[in-house]
């Protein structure tokens, strides 16, 4: 029987990543400004904390879509996104530089609990042409709540005379909301038999399935944390509140062509749409990296939008398109946890090589690096194929 692409569970879970995309969200362009700013941190630091929170989410991803995938989903949702709202309490209340790392590693270990877990449900709960669309539609949810955490950000930096540490506080209000609406997600997991438990403990991914996510995290290596793009136009001369709402614009781009990109996925090899997503991140990333024009820093920015749109959905409905239904959590896990580990070595090797002035060399290279992945993905041209 053919099921409605836009299920019950689809939209609770859109519904929960919005809530906390706008706690996530409204804390995020704040954070290098508490952390540089108010707390003295280096940049370096900013970088380590950002690079060793995703792979924390990495590692939890990696177990969470395995263990989902014999005890079901949620869970591991639900114990996430509360996991989550735990860590932010600790980053606004952060004094010194460690807690803020501890409270960042915390949010983004629920992160890794809830995201391979809630992303094979709703595999689960859609058929498998529709899952661009799917994934689309969850990730513009997800960035619209992007949109609503800075403008919450940017109302408090007004009311509050530019009291960072102050406005972050209000991050807990939708993280404490999108806890209590994972208890309203179905799960629809089936518990396998024995017998498929103990075959699916020895499964190994298929060798195309290996090159595509081995070529994706090859190429995640150049995706320096956001956050130090972030400091960037703070340091060519933004204000707070200037950050905050390109940030703002960052996220409204991206909600606005999440959905689009999703359902020309399923039309299209995602392989292409990905590999346009990359041709938009070179582009703002070397752009961001050599200016100090503020219009052409907000025209870099618009530009990187286009990218979280154009890969973050379409790179898990292509993933997922290729994954069989009793591995579905395992596969998922294992993409995104890679994909984290390498946020991790761009953190670290980006957040070293920063400096306080003139050309941003590590933007220079990743967005050279982003150039050539595209090619890459557009030479390459496996083929694609579903289970």
């Amino acid at each position: 029987m053919k099921r409605r692409w836009l299920s019950k569970n689809l939209v609770v879970l859109t519904l929960v990543s919005l809530t906390q995309d706008a706690a996530s969200d409204l804390l995020y362009p704040l954070l290098p400004l508490l952390l540089v700013g108010v707390i003295g941190a280096a940049p370096l630091a900013l970088g380590i904390i950002e690079g060793c929170a995703e792979a924390a989410a990495g590692f939890t991803k990696l177990y969470a879509g395995r263990f989902s995938d014999k005890v079901g989903r949620k869970p591991f949702v639900v114990a996430g996104y509360t996991l989550a709202g735990l860590g932010k309490v600790f980053v606004v209340l952060a004094t010194t530089w460690p807690l803020v790392f501890f409270g960042r590693v915390t949010d983004r270990i629920g992160k890794g609990m809830r995201s391979s877990p809630r992303d094979a449900l709703i595999n689960d709960s859609v058929d498998t042409k529709d899952l661009g669309k799917a994934f689309g539609f969850h990730r513009a949810g997800d960035n619209l709540g992007a949109v609503i955490g800075p403008a919450l950000a940017l109302i408090g930096l007004f009311l509050l005379n530019d009291d960072v540490r102050a406005v972050a506080r209000w991050a807990l209000i939708p993280a404490v909301l999108s806890g209590l609406l994972t208890f309203l997600v179905k799960d629809t997991f089936v518990k396998q038999p024995k017998k498929e438990v103990k075959a699916a403990s020895t499964y190994k991914l298929p060798a195309g399935l290996k090159v595509r996510i081995s070529t994706l995290v090859a190429i995640q290596l150049t995706n320096i944390p956001d956050a130090l793009l972030l400091l960037q136009l703070h340091q060519i001369g933004f204000s707070a509140k200037g950050v905050v709402a390109s940030y703002m614009l960052f996220s409204a781009v991206s909600a606005l062509l999440a959905y689009p990109a999703g359902a020309f996925s399923d039309k299209l090899n995602p392989r292409i749409v990905y590999a346009i997503g990359l041709l938009f991140f070179s582009c703002g990333y070397i752009t961001l990296g050599l200016t100090r024009n503020h219009i052409l820093a907000v025209i870099a920015i618009v530009l990187y939008g286009v990218f979280p749109a154009l890969t973050d959905g379409v790179g898990k409905a292509w993933i997922a398109s290729m994954s069989p239904p009793e591995h579905r959590g395992r596969i998922q896990g294992v993409y995104q946890s890679s994909m984290n580990f390498a946020i991790l070595g761009a953190g670290i090797w980006g957040g070293a090589a920063w400096t306080s002035n003139g050309i941003q060399w590590p933007l220079v290279i990743a967005g050279v690096g982003a150039l050539i992945g595209s090619l890459v993905l557009v030479t390459i041209r496996p083929q694609h194929v579903r289970p």
